[in-house]
């Protein structure tokens, strides 16, 4: 009697890990994932860099108007560095938005071994004269000024610093003014006392004063 209660006893006990074949295999499953992962981590560092995903061309997606083909080539030789992967997509950027003209880029990659730039440039307005420096820039449509060569036949913006979205604003409302007289504004200035002068396409000076 006491023997059976034994042997039923044995059959009752709980199974153990190693007597669950199925929790073992996804175990198993598991560990086996994790092993791969961390090869992978631990193997993709020294493939990336290998000459394995050259880069091998780039790709200007927008229209060009002002930046010229020479400048695009000199700033893809000074920024391409690297394969397909570990090139530095922001420094890419940087430096093509160092050029004159460009306002903004955008960089991407497109496999398998091509960059895609887009490049928004500006739109010139007309020409900031700084008076103190004796130097010519340019006000963009959006009356921000940038460094650029021109030689648009463009208005003549001077004015405090900071101002030329104020000049430019008022400019488009003075040239409104004087059109029906058939004339346009050929320069605007802003002292530094927020004096106006207005100087027409024929010559004449008009000074509206503060």
């Amino acid at each position: 009697m006491a023997e059976r209660r034994i042997r039923k006893r044995q059959r009752e006990a709980p199974a153990g890990l190693w007597d669950r074949p199925a929790l073992l295999g996804a175990i198993a499953d598991v560990l086996l994932v994790l092993g791969s992962a961390a090869l992978a981590y631990a193997l993709v560092p020294g493939i990336l860099p290998l000459p394995l995903f050259p880069l091998r061309e780039l790709v200007v997606v927008t229209p060009i108007r002002q930046v010229t083909a020479a400048q695009l080539a000199y700033a893809a030789r000074s920024s391409l560095a690297g394969n397909f992967f570990t090139v530095d997509l922001d420094k890419v950027r940087a430096t093509f938005e160092k050029l004159p003209w460009v306002r903004h880029a955008e960089v991407r990659r497109r496999w398998p071994g091509t960059l895609e730039l887009e490049v928004e440039e500006h739109n010139a307005a007309a020409y900031w004269r700084v008076v103190d420096a004796g130097e010519t820039r340019l006000v963009s449509e959006l009356g921000e000024v940038f460094v650029a060569a021109s030689n648009a036949t463009l208005p003549v913006f001077s004015g405090p610093e900071g101002s030329a979205l104020l000049l430019l604003e008022r400019y488009r409302e003075f040239n409104r003014a004087v059109a029906p007289l058939g004339r346009s504004l050929d320069g605007l200035a802003l002292s530094p006392r927020l004096a106006w002068q207005i100087r027409l396409d024929d010559g004449m000076v008009i000074e509206l004063g503060h």
